[in-house]
């Protein structure tokens, strides 16, 4: 398996300068041993922490922006104000990778503008070019080599354009093949420093299943955990996207039990997610369901999972400022209402490949 090739190098070379060590200590004389004892530990420490650096680290997402809607202007959700928080919030955040939804292409070129040192992948759902949504694979320039990609659609035909068995939207999964750049590999320590032919390379799966159809989604989930079975080849896979089943439904249950996927929320050694992923547009909401995820290998080391709840406030049509209490008369507020920049929270992964 290709995944394993680098760690096993690694650990070979460990198990062989530890059998070494211990062979010199024992050589020597007693009075000796001691103090070589002490830093056959040290050794071991080093040994070990340069073998955890191995593991590349990254920060991925995934973001169901929401497309762009007459409806919600008029709600005040004004796509213009919303696409720059959603970019300042990436921006700041500055994933290695992430996956959205729900992208029309105005929407793609407008967050390209806003997004720092991004490119990305995707074709949209409707016609396999520009049309209807797309779910695009945002990757940092600098840092990543595409070496192959692309879509298929999450229905009977998948090789084309069309409605999956019962859902109401066509829907679609874009992929890609992504090698970390040489000068990236090197700055991770001292076993990241591979042949060319040991380079860092993984699969990105991003996807949206369908909202109402629920053959639709199952039958999706298949088709999805049947793509990575053939294409990944040993190679570690991220899939993300809005999947629209949460951690109960047994669509959820297809990946996590698969074999090749489990749930980085469940898998993460630190958490932080005070809500659900789906907003509806309103900040006072509150729900246990995440129906968006990020799926990644069996193998892959969760560091840290966080669904963020970032907001923004527009003011009110009212005059007065306001005072606080217990607080300099200098700060006057106003009077404003607390928006959020999508109807899906977005959610951040840090993992080590």
């Amino acid at each position: 398996m290709r995944v394993f090739d680098t760690l096993s190098a690694s650990v070979s070379f460990v198990v062989f300068s530890l059998f070494c060590l211990v062979k010199t200590i024992f050589s020597l004389p007693l009075c000796q041993q001691n103090l070589l004892k002490m830093k056959k530990l040290f050794f071991i420490s080093f040994l070990l922490l340069a073998l955890q650096m191995s593991a590349q680290q990254m920060l991925v997402g995934t973001y169901n922006i929401r497309y762009k809607a007459w409806n919600d202007s008029v709600q005040g959700n004004q796509w213009q104000k919303r696409c720059q928080v959603i970019c300042d919030q990436v921006n700041f955040m500055a994933p290695d990778l992430f996956g959205a939804q729900e992208v029309l292409w105005g929407q793609l070129q407008d967050m390209l503008k806003g997004l720092d040192g991004y490119d990305f992948i995707s074709v949209g759902r409707d016609d396999g070019q520009r049309g209807g949504e797309h779910e695009p694979i945002f990757y940092k320039k600098d840092k990543f080599k595409l070496l192959d990609h692309g879509d298929f659609w999450l229905s009977e035909t998948p090789e084309k354009p069309g409605l999956g068995w019962d859902a109401a939207c066509v829907r679609i999964c874009t992929w890609g093949k992504f090698a970390m750049k040489a000068g990236e590999q090197k700055r991770h320590g001292l076993f990241n420093r591979r042949k060319k032919d040991e380079q860092i390379v993984f699969y990105y799966f991003n996807l949206h299943m369908d909202h109402v159809g629920v053959v639709a989604r199952r039958e999706a989930a298949k088709l999805v955990v049947q793509r990575i079975r053939q294409m990944a080849d040993g190679y570690p896979v991220i899939l993300t996207g809005d999947f629209n089943v949460d951690q109960t439904n047994e669509v959820y249950s297809i990946f996590t039990k698969s074999g090749l996927l489990k749930d980085s929320y469940e898998a993460a050694r630190i958490r932080f997610a005070e809500n659900g992923t789906f907003n509806n547009f309103r900040p006072e909401l509150l729900t246990n369901s995440r129906i968006d995820h990020v799926f990644v290998s069996p193998q892959t080391h969760v560091e840290a999972y966080g669904v963020l709840t970032d907001s923004y406030w527009t003011r009110d049509d009212v005059d007065d400022a306001l005072k606080g209490t217990d607080a300099p008369q200098e700060i006057s507020f106003d009077s404003c209402t607390r928006r959020n920049p999508s109807d899906h929270y977005p959610v951040f992964v840090k993992l080590k490949l």
